[in-house]
């Protein structure tokens, strides 16, 4: 398969070698010396971007342009996820979108919603999710914060929004979700999720040991997506 890369920072370093080393070949890169506009998008059969949130609808928009499908590992972009989509078909195009490619995190997302609903009837126990991540990361909370609060919101009740602090637990009141984000040298990616009562700690971890797990996932969706039309995520991907 013929893949195009929009973003050849840390990441798509990573997507590249892996991409190699399952048989495929690399047909462009996108960077901060090659612009989005100065690529024929169409060479590729599936273009994987990671850039930043405010680069990605434009990224997006081009490649539905050039009938090219597009994985996007970019976060914070989510809440134009409507307009995106409504693009996506009125360009008869393909996109698969996901705040984490890591399988073990995607499988993180699916015991976390399970969880949260054993946790729905136990109100005495308190849920926190605390975040660390390297300290060039923009975004904070992290994407995948996010998609775990979003889990723990649809199905505990006792939830019903959250909040997000850097460098430090917010302060909340009865029913919103505490976000702790923390930015450390060097860390690809931590997220833990705990329910605290006063008489024990029920707790749910991922701990990324390098960006490969990522990398791996976004050529995995890739390869989910060649020939198909319309708008994935990994869930469709790993078949919940």
């Amino acid at each position: 398969m013929k893949i195009g890369l929009i973003g050849y920072g840390k990441m798509g370093k990573a997507i590249e070698r892996i991409a190699l080393e399952r048989g495929h070949s690399i047909v462009y890169k996108v960077d901060s010396k090659t612009t989005i506009d100065q690529v024929d998008l169409s060479q590729a059969d599936v273009a994987i971007e990671f850039t930043q949130p405010g680069l990605v609808i434009k990224h997006i928009e081009t490649c539905l342009e050039q009938k090219t499908p597009i994985v996007v590992g970019t976060t914070a972009w989510q809440d134009q996820l409507p307009y995106v989509a409504t693009l996506v078909t009125e360009k008869t195009g393909s996109l698969l979108h996901a705040s984490n490619f890591s399988v073990g995190v995607n499988i993180l997302f699916n015991i976390n919603e399970k969880l949260a609903s054993l946790m729905n009837p136990h109100p005495e126990y308190k849920a926190q999710i605390e975040e660390i991540h390297h300290i060039q990361k923009l975004d904070a909370p992290s994407g995948t914060a996010v998609s775990l609060a979003q889990g723990i919101l649809q199905n505990n009740h006792n939830y019903t929004s959250w909040k997000s602090e850097t460098g430090s637990w917010p302060e909340t009141s009865e029913h919103e979700l505490p976000i702790q984000a923390l930015r450390e040298p060097d860390v690809p990616g931590t997220h833990t999720i705990s329910y605290t009562s006063n008489v024990d700690t029920l707790t749910l971890s991922h701990e990324a040991h390098s960006r490969d797990g990522f990398a791996l996932g976004s050529v995995i969706a890739a390869e989910f997506l060649h020939g198909k039309k319309g708008v994935y995520t990994m869930r469709d991907v790993l078949a919940f």
